[in-house]
């Protein structure tokens, strides 16, 4: 684990620290990848985190007024995938990023870190390549732009020096001569990642798009996940598409050359030749929900996102940087109550709760992130505590399942959940009914799909689905009666 924490201020700060460690440092925003490198073992020389998650004005995306859109290295994949700009002028990356993990995933992953992290399965990678991005990376030495296209060497391997940043990603807003699409195949719906992903942006030479099927395409930009050691682009399926209407036979011909452009490995989650013929399928996918105008179809217009009534980030500020090590004081508030710890300051935040604070009502099912037993809220946001470091809880606030009661009487939520035999073997079910909570928050009338949406990050060993969506109904009703 990590023997010192720094909870920063400012940009200046984090480089500073950067240049004093060197490859012994890792900035971190959500850390959700870099905790399960951690707990595995895989990551040993990592002396010091730097946690730049709560430097003010690092979370905004904006649009300028050359129409390029920003985004700060602290966005989350919720804030991306709720963001009117995005879902209006960026769609597919809109989609890609509700298509990450899970709500309390997406509520620390970060979009910067998913570029970092380098893995050709992230979702995120597709897209922004397809939009053109570049990023901007800041040292002590000075700043540089690179291009998206150049920024990976390799599997899990970036251009960027121990000592950079990335401080903003930014690319053109689609125009209202562009259409796009985001496909991801997956083992499962929600978190999975991807076996193939596919991202397809279209250009047409139309100002104005009437029918869409009898405009002439200008341009196309096709890129492939999972599919290679990096993001690919379909090279000759773009150069088809030029001068091309979306028909039937174009669409064919043009997923048959997207699926020679891959060259996959087999795996324990597919072979090389199904994910082949995956992009062939995806790609031709992709360009029929453009033909169809049915692109934008999977995304709902107010996506589930678990922040509760204010449906924004409620991060807690901090007047100076903090450094935590051994002995150090980690002071947070829990429940309503004030607590001090002077250990656990490199352990995960669940461990910080069960094992320092007695708290043991939050269970640890996974520790991957995969389960949502685990599932608290971290300044007003549903997480999961196994994938957050103790020092994060530094000047926040948290609330656990033991915090769901009030005055000694059990929520309606609770309470329908006992009603209505949601309660089985009973190990996933603080993890639930925080998920739950925090949705009823949020949208007091949820439909069944939204319902769904919000325990997409939480599994019940059981099996017993039915009776947690019934319960939860049930308490939406009683919460809409008063």
């Amino acid at each position: 684990m990590w023997q010192k924490y720094y909870n920063v201020t400012s940009v200046e700060e984090a480089k500073m620290l950067l240049a004093e460690y060197g490859q012994q440092a890792r900035i971190v925003v959500g850390a959700t990848d870099l905790m399960l490198e951690i707990e595995k073992g895989v990551r040993k020389d990592i002396f010091a985190l730097i946690d730049i998650s709560r430097i003010a004005g690092l979370d905004k995306i904006m649009m300028d007024e050359d129409e390029i859109i920003h985004l700060g290295p602290t966005v989350t994949h919720n804030q991306c995938a709720s963001s009117k700009i995005i879902q209006e002028r960026a769609f597919p990356l809109a989609y890609a990023s509700w298509l990450v993990g899970a709500p309390q995933i997406r509520n620390r992953g970060s979009v910067a870190g998913n570029l970092i992290t380098a893995s050709p399965a992230n979702d995120t990678i597709s897209p922004l390549m397809a939009l053109d991005a570049k990023v901007k990376l800041v040292s002590s030495k000075g700043e540089r732009i690179v291009p998206l296209n150049e920024f990976y060497s390799g599997v899990r391997k970036t251009v960027m020096q121990p000592n950079e940043i990335l401080v903003d990603i930014y690319f053109p807003a689609m125009k209202a001569n562009q259409r796009g699409s985001f496909q991801k195949l997956g083992l499962r719906k929600a978190q999975a990642i991807s076996l193939v992903n596919a991202t397809v942006i279209l250009t047409f030479k139309n100002d104005k798009i009437v029918d869409i099927n009898q405009c002439v395409i200008e341009k196309a930009t096709i890129t492939l996940g999972s599919v290679a050691p990096t993001i690919i682009h379909a090279i000759e399926a773009e150069k088809y598409l030029i001068g091309k209407r979306l028909d039937q036979e174009v669409i064919e011909n043009v997923a048959k050359f997207a699926r020679q452009a891959a060259t996959p490995i087999d795996d324990v989650r597919s072979s090389a030749d199904y994910r082949s013929e995956m992009v062939r399928v995806s790609v031709l996918r992709g360009l029929k929900s453009i033909s169809e105008r049915q692109e934008r179809d999977s995304l709902p217009i107010e996506p589930v996102m678990l922040w509760g009534k204010n449906n924004q980030k409620n991060h807690q500020g901090l007047e100076e940087n903090i450094q935590h090590e051994n002995g150090s004081i980690i002071r947070t508030k829990i429940n309503g109550r004030l607590y001090e710890f002077n250990s656990g300051h490199n352990k995960s935040l669940l461990r910080l709760l069960r094992e320092e604070a007695g708290l043991t009502g939050t269970k640890e099912g996974c520790a991957e992130g995969e389960c949502g037993a685990c599932t608290i809220f971290l300044d007003g946001q549903a997480v999961m505590s196994c994938l957050v470091p103790a020092p994060r809880a530094h000047n926040a606030e948290i609330v656990t399942i033991e915090g769901i009661a009030s005055e000694g009487e059990l929520s309606p939520l609770q309470q329908t959940f006992i009603d209505d035999g949601a309660v089985q073997c009973g190990y996933c079910t603080p993890g639930f009914i925080m998920s739950a909570t925090k949705l009823l928050e949020e949208k007091p009338n949820p439909t069944r799909d939204e319902i769904k949406q919000a325990i997409t990050g939480n599994l019940c060993r059981c099996t017993g689905y039915y009776k947690i969506i019934e319960a939860i109904e049930h308490a939406s009703k009683i919460q809409e009666n008063g």
